[in-house]
């Protein structure tokens, strides 16, 4: 569903528009003309054009975005994108209130309808991947001072500093301790990160690490020509680092050659400018990709300390548990196809993933906001080290914001909740005051507002204990969507969820 679909106009105390019915004569149609006889030296045309036209079998690993279909293909495309979860929209339960529709050709001039206007276009400028997934033809993700030359003081988590000898962890590749140490070079001008090649239990796991990012820049900013000598299947860079760390070989020379090579080659590529000008033709970044660098931030930041989180009282406000990748990816951009000049706010933001993940995969402005005191210190060192390691991969992620405190009573949010496109509140574990309170906070939102919950602000029954009901059934139009397993942080199974659009 896209996240501005117009919905059918409301009107309290207006009562049901009469229809009257004219009958008008429809002339008949003409006949057609004949065919026109062309010449034997007439143009005809050929196979050749119409293979060119035709879908090709073999689509390009990366193709660049499409411009959006015509009103009707949408159409059809959002009937396709409901079907494939299914869902009940609830009206309000708390009065029935006569509907007035109006097909687009009406000409009516109620404030509303430029809102509407300006959506459609919005969604017709948002270009389209084979897949079916929307992407912002507007966003830029080339991070400028990535390629302007190193950044003087630059501070990131080196994985060495959550992965090495001191920290009790084990050589790999038959190294000795004074032949772990090895650098890693990024698609930038910024300096390399130092890796120790060691393992331990529950720590990063260095040559895996490694190849992925190989890999993921090959994949990312290279095009299949440049990327050859890095994803070749039998001499390329990926294969030798894969067969030098094969558990039956353990050939630390090779390991350590294939990643100088790979270093020296992504430098020369970023220098010449070949990196950046990829950059700059890309809309979008790959899922697999965004979640990679997210899990890189976590990884150093919030896992080594990650005990922090269980320190928390059920049946209060302050339960921690996180939306994971997957899901925010289905909603944020499958179903609300949110864009580049939007705000998003996430109300109990914890260590403040879905903030990030909205920032780096979507660009937009993002903002979160956390009260538990070691969830706001694990977010405020992930924010540092998402902004430095945005910087190490040459890409630039929508603003951030993360606050602390109660959301109810932060001026800086209530702000961002008056400009906010979407809202996302995991009130899973919320009281009930709490669900209340958000209720009142949501009177400010603009129309067209989307808030994602975990459970609905608009209950299917009214009761004279309930008046607060009235309120979200007012103001709220509610969708119920189902979710698969492995979404959420706090079970393996699947459930529901909601989406909320502000009338």
């Amino acid at each position: 569903m896209g996240l501005f679909d117009k919905k059918p106009k409301i009107f309290k105390g207006v009562q049901p528009t009469k229809i009257r019915i004219e009958k008008v004569p429809i002339p008949p149609k003409p006949k057609p003309k004949p065919a026109p006889q062309h010449s034997s030296n007439s143009l005809k045309p050929s196979s050749r054009g119409v293979s060119r036209s035709s879908s090709s079998s073999h689509p390009s690993p990366r193709p660049s975005p499409q411009p959006s279909a015509s009103s009707s293909s949408e159409a059809k495309l959002d009937r396709k994108r409901k079907s494939s979860a299914p869902h009940k929209s609830r009206a309000s339960p708390a009065v029935a209130i006569p509907r007035v529709e109006f097909d687009t050709d009406s000409g009516s001039e109620d404030d509303d309808d430029w809102i509407g206007a300006l959506n459609s276009r919005k969604r017709q400028k948002r270009g389209r991947l084979d897949d079916g997934r929307y992407v912002d033809p507007n966003r830029n993700l080339r991070h400028k001072k990535a390629f302007e030359g190193r950044v003087e003081g630059l501070k990131f988590i080196h994985a060495a500093h959550v992965a090495s000898l001191d920290l009790k962890c084990v050589p790999v590749l038959g190294a000795k301790n004074n032949e772990v140490a090895v650098r890693l070079q990024y698609p930038s001008l910024q300096r390399p990160e130092r890796y120790e090649l060691v393992w331990g239990k529950d720590k990063i796991d260095a040559v895996n690490s490694i190849i992925a990012v190989v890999q993921h820049v090959a994949d990312t900013y290279l095009t299949e020509e440049q990327a050859k000598p890095f994803t070749d299947h039998t001499t390329g860079i990926v294969r030798r680092l894969e067969k030098a760390s094969n558990h039956k070989v353990q050939d630390l020379a090779a390991f350590k050659e294939a990643l100088i090579e790979y270093n020296d080659r992504i430098l020369r590529l970023v220098r010449d400018g070949t990196v950046a000008r990829n950059l700059d033709n890309r809309k979008e970044l790959p899922r697999n990709f965004v979640s990679f660098i997210l899990e890189q931030v976590y990884d150093r930041t919030v896992a080594p300390k990650v005990e922090l989180l269980a320190k928390y009282e059920n049946g209060t406000d302050n339960v921690y548990g996180e939306l994971l990748h997957p899901f925010i990816s289905s909603i944020l951009v499958e179903r609300l196809q949110m864009t580049s000049d939007q705000v998003f706010v996430d109300l109990g933001s914890g260590v403040g993933n879905v903030v990030l993940q909205a920032a780096l995969e979507i660009g937009c402005e993002s903002w979160g906001c956390e009260m538990m005191e070691n969830a706001c210190n694990l977010a405020e060192a992930q924010q540092k080290e998402f902004s430095a390691r945005c910087l190490l991969w040459g890409v630039a992620p929508g603003k951030v914001r993360l606050e602390r405190g109660d959301f109810r009573k932060n001026t800086r949010i209530h702000e961002a909740l008056k400009r906010a496109d979407v809202i996302l509140v995991n009130n899973q574990a919320f009281t009930s005051q709490l669900n209340d309170d958000l209720v009142r906070m949501f009177l400010d939102l603009k129309s067209g507002c989307k808030i994602i919950s975990l459970k609905s602000f608009v209950h299917d029954h009214k009761s004279a204990s309930h008046n607060i009901n009235d309120v979200g059934s007012t103001i709220l139009e509610v969708e119920d969507w189902t979710y698969p397993e492995d979404y959420v942080s706090w079970t393996s199974a699947g459930g529901t969820y909601c989406i909320s659009t502000r009338k």
